[in-house]
């Protein structure tokens, strides 16, 4: 099967979803590092295929550089 790896469509949700049990968790957790990118974070991957900060962080999730976690107590 090929991939579509242009934009926002790699990687794709499906392939997303695996790593987090929620796609909220999924949501939630690539903004904040997207965030992170934009304030000056080093990325984790070398050569994003993206140049958005969010389509860099979904590809740093599907590479196991960045991993969702669950929230503690507090954080809920």
């Amino acid at each position: 099967m090929s991939e579509n790896k242009d934009g926002i469509r790699y990687p794709s949700i499906d392939q997303l979803t695996i790593k987090t049990k929620s796609k909220y968790r999924l949501v939630v957790g690539a903004a904040k590092r997207a965030r992170d990118l934009e304030s000056g974070a080093e990325k984790k991957i070398d050569n994003p295929r993206s140049k958005k900060s969010l389509g860099i962080a979904l590809e740093e999730i599907i590479n196991d550089k960045i991993e969702i976690v669950e929230p503690t107590s507090d954080e809920e």
